[in-house]
């Protein structure tokens, strides 16, 4: 299964768009800020339009996307995985949307305490499949994926503490977009692909024999960006 992970859009898409029209996946994870700060039914049309691809959508919310855009991606032809998981050719993924509380005060943001009894509900769901994977928006605090540009870490204590009691085999995250790239909190490899509408993406292999054997890599979806690297 060959799986397309982006996040942080902000209501830019076209880069994911031009990806899909030459380059086909089994799987597309958006992994929040789908819009930024609405309006509505922008939501809605985003997750459509990369539907139309036919390939299947999964996506949780970020901070910045108003509370109406879980209507919003429940009357889209997406899934939304926010809180909720499911099985996908016996991998399992569950997905935990918004972000721990920010000084910005943003649309959806969740108390330390909230992230952690729900989030953990949904990986509850998936613990007993060979491979899995947490969605968040978020990234787990204290790695190299939650860094602001002070240094400081800006990430979730409660999804640090879910993945070491878990250890999904994978964390998407995203949120930090000054904090591309990938990280490891033991058994779990931690992804943040990079702002969407700055043009990156993650790409994860699973093999269908031999599962475990993953492979990931954070790319440009624009060729010509990639050349220029």
């Amino acid at each position: 299964m060959k799986i397309l992970a982006v996040t942080d859009m902000h209501g830019e898409f076209q880069p994911l768009v031009n990806y899909l029209k030459s380059n086909p996946v089994d799987l597309v994870i958006l992994a929040g800020d789908i819009t930024h700060f609405g309006p509505r039914k922008l939501g809605e049309d985003i997750l459509n339009e990369i539907c139309s691809y036919d390939v299947p959508v999964m996506a949780i919310p970020g901070n910045c996307d108003p509370e109406f855009i879980h209507g919003e991606i429940e009357s889209s032809r997406a899934v939304n995985i926010h809180a909720r998981c499911l099985v996908v050719k016996n991998v399992g993924i569950c997905g935990f949307g918004g972000s721990n509380p920010t000084p910005f005060n943003t649309p959806l943001e969740f108390e330390e305490v909230e992230i952690y009894d729900e989030a953990k509900k949904a990986l509850e769901g998936i613990k007993d499949h060979e491979v899995t994977i947490f969605v968040t928006h978020t990234p787990p605090h204290g790695t190299s994926t939650d860094l602001l540009p002070s240094g400081e870490h800006a990430g979730s204590t409660s999804l640090r503490r879910l993945i070491e009691e878990f250890q999904p085999t994978i964390n998407i995250c995203g949120h930090i977009h000054e904090s591309r790239g990938t990280d490891r909190i033991r058994e779990t490899q931690v992804l943040n692909p990079g702002k969407l509408d700055e043009g990156y993406g993650c790409l994860i292999h699973i093999p269908e024999e031999e599962k475990t054997r993953i492979k990931t890599k954070i790319i440009a979806l624009d060729s010509n960006k990639s050349k220029k690297q």
